[in-house]
């Protein structure tokens, strides 16, 4: 009778595990989830910011310099906070610098096809190894890991959080490219787009690599953390499961007949998009896109988008 009861417990739990999986994969498209009526021009100022933290995040913690250091004038801001060099391998560094330096020409594209002559106005970055710890916290469910979670410690921890930067312009620019006005536009991010999702793709297969690896100098492996970073991730969105951990249940693989998931995607693997205000409940760390007082942007976005969601409360 024990016996029937546990195996009737354990098929309860399979049930309910397989049914919350599959729910978790339906994307929201409630008013809150859908993209703010703006110009194409303001769409890709807003992606900037985006593009400014990567090339920041990922210049200084490989060689040691930021976007200044690499192209003068191209971008006028307050100096990142907490940016240090990446205690990584000889070969990821080459990869993060190279990648780095892909985007610093993104940025100057840009400013070519808006035709400005001057320095873009940079947001206040938080590139400290103690913002992060609290995305990985929230994962764990803990007030502070021990010893605290520290990206630059290793290779492993590093990319995760650039990897985590990549999704978003990759997911962002998703969402973005079928509104863009303007052959010159159009061609713009359709080309940084391409570009940011192979470089994402990089370091998904990066991590992948050490998928069933620990994390140093933890007992969880790199598929428990990219799992859970990846539900704190969806939760903040607020949009439904467009961030996936690198090992999934067959229903979220492709075709349902793999449990691999280097290159995370929809059901029909198409690339997921999302919008503004996802993007800032996120970066921000609040659920909030309107709260802009932490996170990765500790005050917020620069241009007028942002600012339209700031006005108009668009949370």
């Amino acid at each position: 009778m024990a016996n029937r009861s546990c195996l009737l417990y354990a098929f309860l739990l399979l049930v309910a595990f397989q049914s919350s999986m599959i729910m978790a994969n339906t994307v929201i498209h409630t008013p809150q989830c859908r993209p703010v009526a703006a110009s194409s021009k303001d769409k890709i100022l807003f992606s900037m910011n985006l593009l400014i933290y990567k090339a920041e995040f990922f210049l200084r913690a490989s060689v040691g310099v930021g976007i200044n250091g690499i192209s003068p004038g191209l971008v006028q801001g307050p100096v990142p906070i907490g940016a240090t060099l990446a205690n990584i391998t000889n070969s990821a560094r080459r990869v993060i610098e190279e990648l780095g330096l892909a985007t610093v020409g993104h940025l100057r594209a840009i400013k070519q096809v808006l035709r400005s002559n001057l320095p873009f106005p940079g947001p206040q970055l938080d590139l400290s190894a103690q913002v992060f710890a609290g995305f990985v916290n929230l994962g764990f469910n803990v007030s502070t890991l021990s010893p605290p979670f520290n990206i630059y410690a290793n290779t492993p921890s590093f990319v995760l959080a650039a990897e985590a930067i990549s999704a978003f312009i990759v997911q962002y620019y998703a969402g973005i490219i079928p509104s863009i006005v303007g052959d010159e536009q159009r061609q713009l991010v359709a080309g940084i787009g391409l570009n940011e999702a192979a470089a994402f793709g990089v370091l998904r297969t990066i991590l992948n690599d050490g998928v069933n690896s620990t994390v140093p100098p933890y007992t969880f492996t790199m598929a428990e953390l990219t799992n859970r970073t990846s539900e704190v991730v969806n939760r903040l969105g607020g949009c439904g499961v467009k961030d996936e951990g690198l090992i999934v249940p067959f229903q979220l693989g492709a075709e349902n007949r793999t449990t691999s998931n280097v290159v995370p995607g929809d059901v029909n693997s198409l690339a997921h998009a999302r919008f503004e205000r996802e993007i800032l409940r996120i970066v921000f760390g609040t659920g909030n896109a309107t709260i802009g007082t932490g996170g990765l942007f500790p005050d917020g976005f620069i241009g007028a988008l942002y600012q339209l969601i700031i006005n108009l409360k668009f949370s």
